[in-house]
C-alpha cells in the first residue's frame, strides 16, 4: 500500500509545464504578449533552419543540386515566378528560401556558440577576479577595460584577421565558424565578467562562504558550488540579451567579406550578395535575408527584456 500511495501520490505532481506556467515567471510569460508572440516566432525560425534539409526545395551546398538556368527567378507571386522557387532565385540558381534556411542554421548556431563561449570565459573570470580581489581582479578588469576600449566591431575583425592569417589558406574555409565563433566571444566576455565579479564579492562576505574556507574547502569548488549558482540570473538574462547581438555580429562581418564564405552562406553572407544586385532589379535577394535577420533579432531581443523585467523583483 505504502508503495502504491506513493505511485499514485507522483502521478498526481503536476507536470514541469504546468510548474512552469504556475510560477511567478510563468504567470508573466502568459500575461506578456510580446513574450509569447516573440517566442512562437522564435520557435517556428529555428524549427524551419533545423529542418531545412526536409523542407528546403534544394541543398544550396550541393552544387550538382544548383541549375545555372535557373538564375534570378523573381518570386513566385511575380509575372516571372516559377515553382517551386518561392522567394526566386539568385545569380547563381540557388533557391533563395532555401538558401535562408541553411543560411539561418549557420546564423543561429554560431551566434549560440559565441554566447556559450563568451560566457563561460566571463563567468571564470569574474569568479576569479571577484573572489580573489587585490593585483589578480585589478588585472582582469584592465584587461576588460581595455577590450572595451576597442570599438567592438573593429576588434572582431582584427581577431578574425589574426586567426585568418593564422591558418593555412587550404583550412580558412572549413573553420570560418570557428574563426568567428572566437572573434565574437573574445569581444562580449567582459559584461558577464564585471556582472559576476559584482555577485562574487558580494556573496564571498555571507557566512556560509566564510564558513566553506574556514573548513578549509577548495576556492574552487567555494565558486563553483556556492557562489556560481547565486549570480546566474542576472548571466542568462546577459546571455538572452547577447544572443542577438552576436547574430547581429556574425552577420556583420559576414557582410563586409571577413565572415561565411559563399560556399557557407550565412544570412549575412546573403545579404553581401545580395546587396550587390539591389540596383539591378532582383531586389529579393537582399531583402528576404534581411527580413529573416531582423525577426531572429527581434523576437530574441523581445525575450530577453521580457526575462529581464521577469526576474527583477522590483518590477514584481
Amino acid at each position: 500500500m505504502p508503495a502504491e500511495s506513493a505511485k499514485a501520490l507522483e502521478a498526481a505532481k503536476p507536470g514541469r509545464l504546468r510548474r512552469f506556467l504556475d510560477s511567478d515567471i510563468g504567470w508573466s510569460f502568459r500575461r506578456t504578449p510580446a513574450a509569447w508572440l516573440s517566442a512562437i516566432v522564435l520557435v517556428l525560425l529555428i524549427a524551419t533552419a533545423l529542418l531545412a534539409p526536409l523542407i528546403a526545395v534544394q541543398n544550396p551546398y550541393d552544387l550538382s543540386q544548383i541549375f545555372i538556368d535557373k538564375a534570378e527567378i523573381p518570386p513566385i507571386w511575380a509575372r516571372d515566378g516559377e515553382w517551386p522557387f518561392l522567394l526566386g532565385t539568385d545569380p547563381q540558381g540557388r533557391d533563395v528560401l532555401s538558401a535562408i534556411l541553411y543560411g539561418t542554421r549557420v546564423s543561429l548556431i554560431i551566434g549560440l556558440a559565441a554566447v556559450i563561449v563568451s560566457m563561460a570565459l566571463g563567468v571564470s573570470i569574474g569568479l576569479v577576479s571577484g573572489y580573489y580581489g587585490g593585483r589578480i581582479d585589478n588585472l582582469l578588469m584592465r584587461l576588460g577595460d581595455t577590450v572595451l576600449s576597442i570599438p567592438t566591431l573593429l576588434m572582431a575583425i582584427l581577431v578574425s584577421a589574426i586567426f585568418r592569417e593564422l591558418l593555412p589558406p587550404a583550412l580558412r574555409e572549413p573553420f570560418a565558424a570557428v574563426v568567428l565563433v572566437v572573434s565574437i566571444s573574445l569581444t562580449n566576455w567582459v559584461q558577464y565578467a564585471r556582472t559576476v565579479r559584482a555577485s562574487t564579492m558580494v556573496e564571498r562576505r555571507k557566512e556560509y562562504v566564510l564558513a566553506a574556507r574556514i573548513i578549509k574547502v577548495a576556492a574552487t569548488r567555494i565558486m563553483a558550488r556556492h557562489i556560481l549558482p547565486n549570480t546566474l540570473t542576472p548571466v542568462m538574462v546577459a546571455a538572452t540579451l547577447n544572443l542577438g547581438l552576436a547574430i547581429l555580429s556574425e552577420a556583420t562581418l559576414s557582410f563586409l567579406g571577413v565572415g561565411m564564405p559563399i560556399t557557407q552562406p550565412s544570412l549575412g553572407t546573403l545579404i553581401r550578395i545580395g546587396n550587390q544586385y539591389l540596383f539591378s532589379g532582383s531586389w529579393w535577394l537582399v531583402v528576404f535575408p534581411s527580413l529573416q535577420l531582423g525577426l531572429i533579432v527581434l523576437s530574441v531581443n523581445l525575450l530577453g527584456d521580457w526575462l529581464r523585467d521577469a526576474l527583477n523583483p522590483k518590477l514584481r
